[in-house]
């Protein structure tokens, strides 16, 4: 799971950034064609850390057909005048394994924090664990991203564990968080998150 550091330095009274541009993004599979502009919010978001185009690659790969493993979604941000060719503002990442899922990756563009873009991903990535027939899902995240943590106890995963070293280079440790498969009506609401 790449979940990695984000910085929770904004002014309380300063509205969200993003927040009306929150409304105007649409989710859908990540196709290849996908791969370019993801790796470069990658490459923003997570520079030392960030995945290399084959992993993006080697996951879309199963992401399709009878025997997928995988689902990837991005968020595309609607054009100016609503033209075709939007800008990509997220991204996530499911794998389904005997009955249990992994969060893999999920991220959104500074821009988008807390207009609830992350927790729409999420949902729907959990939706997908459900369609694999998940009972549980697991994720990593750094120690450090206290942000991304709240996110997903909102959402019923609780701390199980630690990896010691997961983020290289930079040495930092994961919290390893798990979520047992819940019913769509037991999952928190997305509005105003």
């Amino acid at each position: 799971m790449t979940t990695r550091p984000s910085s929770d330095r904004r002014p309380a009274a300063a509205p969200p950034p993003g927040a009306a541009a929150g409304q105007d993004v649409s989710l859908r599979e990540m196709r290849w064609w996908d791969i370019a502009p993801v790796l470069e919010l990658e490459r923003e978001l997570f520079p030392e850390d960030a995945w290399s185009p084959g992993m993006f690659w080697s996951e879309l790969a199963r992401a399709r057909g009878p025997y997928a493993t995988r689902r990837y979604l991005v968020a595309e941000q609607a054009a100016p005048g609503g033209g075709r060719g939007g800008r990509l503002v997220g991204y996530g990442g499911l794998a389904a394994v005997d009955g249990t899922g992994d969060i893999q990756t999920i991220a959104t563009a500074r821009a988008m924090w807390g207009t609830g873009l992350g927790a729409r991903l999420l949902t729907e990535l959990l939706g997908a664990a459900t369609d694999f027939e998940c009972h549980e899902v697991l994720l990593e995240v750094r120690v450090d991203n206290l942000r991304a943590q709240r996110l997903y106890e909102r959402f019923g995963f609780e701390p199980i564990g630690f990896r010691r070293g997961y983020y290289q280079p930079g040495n930092v440790d994961a919290l390893v968080m798990r979520r047992t498969t819940q019913t769509s009506s037991e999952a928190p609401s997305v509005q105003g998150t």
